[in-house]
């Protein structure tokens, strides 16, 4: 059943309460059957989004032509309900019948990409846009900007892309690429988990990452460095139970460091798009279907206590989030576990922070699931 506008209303406030992510926001829901139950529940120190502000977001969204979907919605992408932190709001410009289809990859790679890599990643993207397969990126700079326009190139120059922004939806980054955003939500679609009005900022990629890479059947690696943004797309799909293809490169350039290192850990070698076509056709004929999370049927069935008038509020997201797990890494290394256990916080909450630090190049990954500060 569609949630009523009043119900969206206090979502979007819910969401957007400081202190409360994606996680929380739904075991909120699931403890109190709406997020009007949950608004009026919260402890003191939350302070929910003012009311006012997300009637604006929902008619400058009409205004300018952008959907706002709820995670129940039947447009929302299924690939992507299936993450336990799914954005409870997707901002969509364009096309949203595309956001399911399959097969899809996602394109990544350098910003700085040399010319032969950005020719690569476009030509890659327009064979596979030939072939039936949906191109999904960042819209950054150099790799992100070759695949969506290769893409769009493909069946007469009306090929389907998708672009996944770190920004809200109405702001294009990098500004030079507003054009680019248009074409894209004219012919494909571009969306957002953010709020109208969002700037960009180096916490809000790593987020956006997951959604690029969970949108798709694989992650393609073109051009990274070792530390970039396009190694933890690669990361997160393999975690997503995702393919992830990569383009070999010459061992001096400092480009080619993520991708050989993502080849000789696994990762499927590719030379042009066939490579991924075969891949892709094997995985159709062996893929076990995954099972979806239940967000539709286990959000709403339990009752408040008869006897209290508020829930049990899971405290999972305090604002001092971030310090804490600062706090808590050491140069000679800290188990993953060992955060989660004693921050007391999430491990969707741990795994997030994890990696912005990472992004940020504050900390480095090390074996048997350890990460530490980088002196």
């Amino acid at each position: 059943m569609a949630a009523t506008d009043t119900e969206i209303l206090a979502r979007l406030r819910l969401i957007n309460t400081d202190g409360i992510g994606p996680v929380t926001f739904y075991k909120l829901l699931k403890t109190c059957r709406s997020a009007e139950n949950a608004l009026r529940s919260l402890p003191p120190k939350f302070h929910p989004a003012p009311l006012a502000a997300a009637e604006r977001e929902i008619s400058l969204a009409r205004a300018k032509g952008i959907k706002i979907l709820a995670f129940d919605n039947p447009e929302y992408p299924q690939k992507l309900r299936e993450l336990e932190d799914a954005p409870p709001f997707l901002y969509v410009k364009g096309r949203t019948d595309i956001l399911n289809r399959s097969p899809a990859v996602s394109v990544v790679g350098a910003r700085n990409a040399s010319i032969n890599g950005r020719k690569l990643a476009s030509r890659i993207a327009y064979d596979l846009t030939g072939a039936g397969v949906l191109i999904v990126s960042g819209m950054a700079r150099g790799i992100d900007t070759a695949a969506h326009k290769g893409a769009m190139f493909a069946l007469n120059r009306t090929g389907s892309t998708v672009a996944v922004l770190g920004t809200g939806i109405d702001i294009a980054y990098p500004a030079e690429n507003q054009k680019l955003c248009e074409q894209i939500a004219g012919q494909g679609a571009v969306i957002s988990e953010f709020p109208l009005g969002t700037e960009p900022s180096a916490g809000n990629f790593p987020r956006r990452n997951r959604i690029v890479s969970a949108l798709t059947d694989g992650t393609l690696v073109v051009e990274a460095s070792l530390h970039s943004g396009s190694l933890i797309t690669a990361r997160l799909a393999l975690e997503q139970g995702r393919d992830v293809f990569a383009v070999p490169g010459f061992p001096t350039d400092e480009r080619s460091a993520g991708p050989n290192k993502l080849i000789k850990d696994g990762a499927f070698l590719v030379e042009n798009a066939e490579d991924i076509l075969n891949v892709l056709s094997a995985d159709t004929c062996r893929k076990i279907p995954r099972t979806p999370r239940p967000v539709q049927t286990d959000l709403f069935v339990k009752p408040l206590d008869k006897e209290s008038k508020t829930a049990d509020i899971p405290d999972t997201a305090s604002p001092d989030r971030e310090t804490d797990i600062l706090s808590l890494l050491t140069p000679a290394g800290v188990y993953v576990d060992e955060l989660i256990r004693v921050s007391g916080l999430d491990s969707a909450a741990v795994s997030l922070r994890l990696l912005e630090l990472e992004m940020e190049g504050r900390i480095e990954r090390q074996v048997g699931n350890k990460v530490a500060l980088i002196k």
